[in-house]
């Protein structure tokens, strides 16, 4: 095994993933891992881009959105991935602020209806 390579195992390991979620990576074409009989090996290119989709996963981006801007970096080159990357992270920054307010929101109207509830109680 080269060091640079990690089996299927490795990389379920080393990413903290199930197989499942990685054979789904690869079905959905985020991920080509290198196919030796029924082996499959994954290179540094392979754990850069898992890297992105993990990290693209947390911030809430849908893994459609996440294929779509690896592929940017494919066809046009990393200036241009780099530029919808700021695009994307604008748009998702007003949809986590909204989800925070929200939140905030719901949280407030609990803590008063649970104040509410205690004060009856006496």
């Amino acid at each position: 095994m080269s060091e640079n390579r990690l089996s299927f195992k490795e990389m379920c390991a080393k990413f903290d993933v199930t197989p499942r979620t990685l054979r789904y990576y690869e079905y959905i074409e985020l991920l080509s891992p290198d196919k030796e009989g029924r082996a499959r090996f994954y290179g540094p290119k392979e754990a850069a881009r898992m890297t992105l989709i993990l990290r693209g996963r947390r911030f809430g981006f849908a893994l459609e959105d996440i294929r779509q801007w690896l592929m940017i970096y494919e066809h046009q080159g990393n200036e241009a991935q780099m530029r919808e990357w700021i695009t994307m992270a604008d748009k998702q920054m007003i949809e986590l602020a909204e989800q925070k307010k929200q939140l905030e929101d719901t949280m407030a109207e609990l803590q008063s209806l649970r104040d509410e509830t205690l004060e009856t109680l006496g």
